[in-house]
């Protein structure tokens, strides 16, 4: 019979996790680590990178950091030398940083439009060309990156946001067929509601944080780490035949039409 614990054993893998110094980036490098694999953490915010290897570090995981702008072409480039550099071979890479202003369309700057367009756009096909390649050349790996329901379903304010998630689920369909006859596998996560830093002053408003749990039936936001373990499945060899997916980590926020009210009892 096979063993299905050592599909999940990332021990002897390496990964690249940029985004790594916060919220779901770090959660995924973390929850990597854990299962075995060494962790290069990368991110803008090199302090924070070094901060979340040294967390590996302390629980007996191997990790070391670099300073990269996910928006940043030579950048990305860079990232990919340092990890061919630090690895013998490179079995995983992950994207999740990306960025929103919450404008509506007729109010959307070109500078706004190029901001988010170049983080969550350009700044994924960077990675994938960049980390493509050194897994082309070795006929393996996984390459994830990080959509969102906003790819799906939609608000005033968030359509160029939007618009932009649904294009990494695209991108992802397109680049796994050009690979994968190389052994190469590229999927994405897209995550609804997380508690991270970023979404902390949500918290502050009891108001707008209890209305989009009600968007999920657990209504609930869900931690940084719940969205990692989808990362670290799409990693490991339990996803072998898993690409050119968007595996939706999302509380049900996508199988409801809106908050379970005037529901009062359940029969089976």
């Amino acid at each position: 019979m096979l063993d299905y614990r050592k599909l999940f054993d990332l021990s002897g893998k390496t990964a690249v996790v940029l985004g790594a110094a916060s919220g779901i980036g770090k959660s995924s490098a973390e929850a990597l680590a854990s299962l075995g694999a060494q962790v290069l953490c990368a991110d803008r915010t090199v302090d924070g990178a070094e901060a979340t290897a040294k967390a590996i570090r302390g629980q007996g995981g191997v990790a070391t950091t670099a300073a990269c702008d996910a928006a940043d072409r030579d950048d990305v480039a860079a990232l990919a030398q340092a990890a061919m550099q630090t690895f013998p071979k490179l079995d995983i890479a992950v994207t999740t940083p990306g960025i929103n202003i919450r404008k509506t369309i007729l109010d959307y700057t070109e500078e706004d439009l190029d901001r988010v367009i170049n983080l969550n756009v350009k700044g994924t096909v960077y990675f994938f060309q960049a980390f493509g390649r050194i897994m082309i050349g070795q006929k393996s790996g996984s390459l994830i990156a990080c959509s969102s329901v906003r790819a799906v379903t939609i608000e005033p304010g968030l359509a160029v946001y939007g618009s932009t998630k649904a294009a990494i689920g695209l991108l992802v369909k397109g680049f796994a067929s050009e690979v994968g006859r190389f052994g190469v596998r590229v999927n994405a996560i897209a995550p609804s509601i997380v508690e991270t830093a970023l979404t902390g002053p949500f918290k502050q408003r009891p108001d707008i944080f209890n209305l989009y749990a009600g968007h999920t039936v657990f209504n609930r936001w869900s931690s940084a780490d719940e969205v990692a373990t989808a990362v670290a499945y799409l990693a490991s060899d339990a996803a072998s035949y898993v690409s050119g997916s968007t595996l939706f980590v999302d509380g049900g926020w996508t199988a409801v039409d809106g908050p379970p009210t005037g529901l009062t009892q359940l029969s089976s």
